[in-house]
């Protein structure tokens, strides 16, 4: 159910002076603190709406570093971005909080992709921090013991195999076999303004794509949830109760800038705008900027043709990439870092780099290409020679037979 949201402004005047003292980068009480009335308004921001549903219970978050609730500091004419992370918000507010459940990347956010997170205490909390991307992916019952309600609050980029909505899935099982609701806090996506790519094909299911839906599915978590249980996709047909905060002055057709990375190669709008596009190189053996400042936002190998890709960069060992692929060789590639913002998936750039491959068959790595793009007709297409408007053309049907679902469970417009 969405859950409808009524102000209360003693109990967000009592937050805001309570949080103050937390912000990440600074901030004194005699600052004003506001938020322009016509930008989004994230779940997390709308505490007076879900504040009174935690009292009394002891509640388990699954949350990582984009957990937070914005706050607007104007000083010296210049607004700057603040902001708290809602684990220290709840934890001041005397909230029972339990256990963080952490997805991929960790609760700070500083895992690589696919590493295998462990679980731990919190040192600046001394919560226990219960990993969804190591050992299980989905809460144990004995996890789940203790808790009364569960709160859902990550920043989701809207592409299936980022992987988020796939530990959306398995924390929605396991709160619906406990009988535990699941409080979802709603956030943007910022790749919501479109649904395009291949369908997964249901045979090729795995924690890079559950459920049979296009590449980019222009849902936020909050939506996706309510399909989730509306296409019956938990085990044995379960459902699970759903509390919604939507977001407030939001459509799909929103602008949104993300202000804290979504995980630590995805660094700006750039590389979350190339992030579908750019996103399949992860299933072949090339490079697409990991190991450097501008990932997704480039790509290459040194098996590209130099006569035809004349930029060149070399990846290195970096904070979330400790082994970019081809580290330290250097690279003939593409820069996309000033391409223009694109509201759709393009395959122009998979296809130039297989055309123009010194070898062919270092391109793709199949059993992982298959796996990010759902289905293996996609790499079997490419080596083909099919265009791009060919191959688009037969995503159409499964992308339209989405588009008629999707609509029984969008909020925003």
């Amino acid at each position: 159910m969405i859950f409808n949201i009524f102000k209360n402004t003693v109990l967000l005047f009592l937050f805001v002076v309570i949080s103050c003292g937390n912000f990440s980068n600074g901030g004194t009480n005699k600052e004003a603190i506001k938020i322009k009335k016509t930008e989004p308004i994230v779940g997390a921001n709308q505490i007076e709406a879900y504040l009174p549903l935690l009292k009394g219970k002891r509640v388990g978050i699954v949350a990582n570093q984009t957990s937070i609730i914005f706050r607007e500091l104007r000083a010296e004419s210049k607004e700057t971005r603040l902001y708290t992370h809602l684990v220290d918000s709840l934890l001041s507010l005397k909230v029972d909080v339990k256990t963080v459940f952490a997805p991929e990347h960790g609760f700070r956010g500083n895992a690589d992709a696919g590493e295998h997170v462990k679980d731990g205490i919190d040192a600046k909390t001394g919560l226990p921090i219960l990993s969804l991307h190591g050992d299980n992916r989905k809460p144990k019952p004995e996890q789940l013991k203790n808790i009364d309600i569960v709160i859902f609050d990550i920043q989701d980029v809207g592409v299936r195999f980022y992987t988020y909505i796939s530990s959306l899935h398995y924390v929605m099982e396991a709160c619906a076999e406990a009988k535990i609701p699941l409080l979802i806090l709603d956030r943007p996506n910022p790749n919501g303004q479109y649904v395009d790519g291949p369908t997964l094909e249901i045979e090729n299911k795995s924690f890079l794509g559950m459920h049979p839906i296009p590449l980019v599915h222009g849902m936020t978590i909050g939506e996706y949830a309510q399909m989730i249980n509306g296409e019956k996709w938990l085990n044995n047909g379960i459902t699970c109760e759903l509390i919604i905060i939507p977001i407030k002055n939001y459509t799909h057709q929103t602008t949104y800038s993300l202000p804290i990375k979504p995980s630590p190669n995805l660094p700006n709008d750039q590389a979350i705008n190339l992030y579908p596009s750019l996103g399949l190189f992860e299933g072949t053996n090339i490079n697409a900027g990991r190991g450097t400042e501008f990932q997704f936002q480039r790509y290459g190998a040194p098996f590209l043709n130099k006569e035809v890709f004349k930029f060149t960069y070399t990846p290195k060992e970096s904070p979330g990439a400790k082994a970019p692929k081809h580290k330290d060789k250097l690279c003939y590639g593409e820069d996309l870092s000033n391409e223009p913002h694109i509201q759709y998936m393009s395959l122009k750039w998979v296809i130039n780099a297989y055309e123009n491959a010194t070898d062919k068959s270092l391109v793709f790595n199949k059993a992982n290409f298959t796996k990010h793009a759902g289905t293996a007709k996609l790499q079997e297409q490419i080596e083909a020679g099919l265009s791009e408007t060919e191959i688009k053309e037969t995503w159409k049907e499964g992308i339209d037979t989405f588009k008629k679902t999707r609509a029984n469970y969008l909020i925003y417009n």
